[in-house]
């Protein structure tokens, strides 16, 4: 088996996994017990959240969740309910996950001003993000890197102009692709361990001091009331683990990223989407095979025992409005495969891949 597939989930690495099972057996209290096995699992997760604060490089608050798309749901209406007295203006991006698109389509039908920004119809994006900002901005919402291209977006620049220009509007950054790849700056950071070989059903916000949001879910009033409900301590110590785990140096993925954009730019019809390697993240490369449809490579380079994508895991079977939103034709977005790398993965990895793209397109071109 060729897994090609991490941007849409990794698989757990051995240190999560020995972490989750040791916790498990070992510390399984309740973390808001009172008695020593409550202290000990309320221990691991203080040592969890320490360990990924220093990874995102803040210091602030950070509370777990069940994924990306709750850190998300929270950021977005927690910050929206929070300071709507303020203004009702959003400004967003046409290129974000649907766990972000989805909550801006409901705040539009709730009365909600959503200016979205596509990135084929300026030049400079972070400037256009900053320019859509006026008085009644009350949230700016900016993936730091898109998870279907690899596509950066500098959250610096963001952060810093809208800040510069409206103080007291709240910047939020999906950094679920980005975190542990590139430096995000934002008051609110959504994160998932999934992506980084730990386990799915954990995720975590960032929160910056000060900044204001409401909960989504009441109940037992864990994690400051901001996000009421028994923490699964386990996944939280894989989670940690995981991050503890996570290469600082993406030597290799740059490695296998141009191993694989020389044989396709031999091939003949086949498009590289991730066209800036200065703008991109090393382990991501989409590319289009014209004239034959993602849905019959995928599975053509599954018989081989390679799996790759079509895009995003949570849009399955339809055609990227991510890639249209960049710029590129329907045929090309119709036609786009994703390719996403780990630690794992090898150079003769690649060329089998390679050679499977190439046998695909003798078979299936039309």
């Amino acid at each position: 088996m060729i897994y090609l597939d991490n941007a849409a989930t990794t698989k757990p690495c051995a240190e999560a996994v020995k972490a989750a099972a040791e916790c498990a057996e070992l510390c399984f209290g309740n973390p808001s017990s009172l008695h020593k096995m409550g202290i000990e699992a309320e221990k691991v997760l203080t040592g969890a959240k320490k360990v990924i604060l220093q990874r995102l490089g803040k210091e602030g608050e950070l509370y777990f969740t069940s994924g990306a798309t709750e850190s998300n749901n929270l950021a977005v209406f927690g910050a929206v309910n929070a300071l709507k007295r303020r203004g009702n203006r959003i400004v967003t991006t046409a290129i974000e996950h649907p766990s972000v698109a989805e909550p801006m389509k409901r705040l539009r039908e709730q009365g909600f001003e959503v200016a979205e920004l596509k990135p084929c119809e300026h030049e400079d994006l972070e400037q256009a993000i900053i320019d859509a900002v006026d008085d009644k901005t009350i949230l700016v919402s900016c993936m730091a890197v898109n998870n279907e291209t690899g596509f950066i977006v500098d959250t610096k620049r963001v952060y810093n102009g809208v800040k510069k220009k409206s103080p007291k509007c709240v910047v939020h950054s999906d950094g679920v692709q980005g975190f542990c790849k590139v430096p995000i700056s934002a008051d609110l950071i959504s994160i998932s361990a999934h992506k980084i070989h730990g386990m799915k059903g954990v995720g975590a916000l960032y929160k910056a001091k000060d900044t204001r949001l409401l909960p989504a879910v009441y109940g037992g009033g864990q994690q400051g009331g901001l996000r009421s409900g028994t923490e699964p301590v386990e996944l939280i110590a894989a989670f940690g683990a995981a991050v503890r785990a996570y290469p600082e140096n993406f030597t290799r993925f740059s490695e296998l990223k141009e191993h694989l954009l020389k044989p396709l730019s031999e091939l003949s019809g086949v498009t590289v989407n991730t066209k800036n390697s200065q703008n991109s993240v090393p382990n991501i490369v989409n590319f289009s095979v014209k004239g034959v449809r993602s849905e019959i490579m995928l599975h053509f380079l599954e018989e081989r025992g390679i799996f790759v994508s079509s895009g995003s895991a949570c849009s399955r079977g339809k055609v990227s409005t991510v890639l249209s939103a960049l710029g590129f034709s329907a045929a090309e977005a119709d036609s786009a495969i994703r390719v996403s790398f780990c630690r794992d993965n090898t150079k003769e990895e690649i060329d089998l891949l390679a050679e499977g793209i190439s046998d695909g397109i003798k078979r299936f071109r039309r």
